[in-house]
């Protein structure tokens, strides 16, 4: 695989190969209808966990990764409600998408950042990541009507199929912590 394919991107630019299908008629849309000027800037605070469980024989860690409607692999994540904390939007946005309820919230990892063009708004979005752990090994992850997939991934094939390059930093940051004991 050549080494621009295999690049992460930040959560919100399009990839690669959707960048190549649109750019001809990006090029012919911009000429004919100019797009209009953005009225409004919005905030959007979310939050969302990486979740992770020990493999069978405990020799390695397993990450949760939901597959959205476009086809990316990512973590379970979501807007916070009125009167939520970002812990608690964590906890209710894992269980809602991946249908995992024995979970402990274990960590604050960090925050990513990153806008978007939604028609004549700005969107600012922030996203608070914690690191989960899923508790019952049992438990299946069962996905919601809108998502292509959800997948219980090794490590490594985790980093490999996560398709943003903000969240594969702070999946590395939560292995060095579970590996520390947190």
């Amino acid at each position: 695989m050549p080494a621009t394919q295999s690049r992460k991107i930040p959560e919100a630019l399009p990839l690669k190969n959707e960048q190549e299908r649109t750019n001809a008629v990006s090029r012919f849309t911009a000429r004919v209808f100019k797009k209009p000027a953005i009225q409004e800037v919005v905030r959007e605070p979310t939050a969302g966990g990486i979740v992770f469980r020990s493999n069978k024989d405990n020799q390695d860690i397993e990450i949760l990764l939901i597959q959205d409607s476009k086809g990316r692999w990512t973590i379970p994540k979501g807007h916070i409600e009125p009167g939520e904390n970002a812990k608690q939007t964590a906890i209710r946005e894992i269980g809602e998408e991946s249908g995992l309820f024995h979970i402990k919230v274990l960590t604050w990892l960090g925050k990513i950042h990153f806008q978007y063009r939604r028609v004549n708004k700005l969107v600012l979005m922030t996203t608070q990541i914690y690191l989960v752990r899923a508790l019952d090994n049992a438990e299946i992850p069962t996905k919601e009507e809108w998502m292509k997939g959800i997948k219980w991934f090794k490590f490594n094939d985790a980093l490999e199929a996560i398709e943003y390059e903000d969240i594969e930093k702070l999946m590395l940051l939560a292995r060095n912590k579970i590996r520390q004991g947190i």
